[in-house]
């Protein structure tokens, strides 16, 4: 089983799709430094087993982040409240 990582920022594309929005996820590690993924390396790593995502939003309320398939076959990253549109990731500040 992989290790839970809090994603507590995303950069996002110029898209408009929330589906193709999320360029980076980004959070900060236990000594304080700051780490950013790809989209695509968060979801290699998911489908690796080596990391489980999730957000806090509101703060203390853990939400897990899954990934989903839009109608074109395009993997993504969103959470698991959500339902369509991932809001709780694209409501993050973006990664500096």
């Amino acid at each position: 089983m992989g290790s839970w990582v809090r994603i507590s920022c995303v950069n996002k594309t110029d898209r408009t799709s929330p589906h193709e929005r999320i360029r980076n996820v980004g959070g900060v590690n236990s000594d304080g430094t700051r780490w950013r993924l790809t989209e695509s390396e968060a979801i290699r790593g998911i489908r690796e087993g080596k990391w489980l995502f999730y957000v806090e939003r509101p703060a203390g309320h853990r939400v897990n982040v899954v990934i989903a398939v839009s109608q074109w076959g395009n993997e993504y990253l969103k959470t698991e409240a959500d339902g369509e549109q991932p809001d709780n990731l694209l409501s993050l500040p973006e990664c500096p």
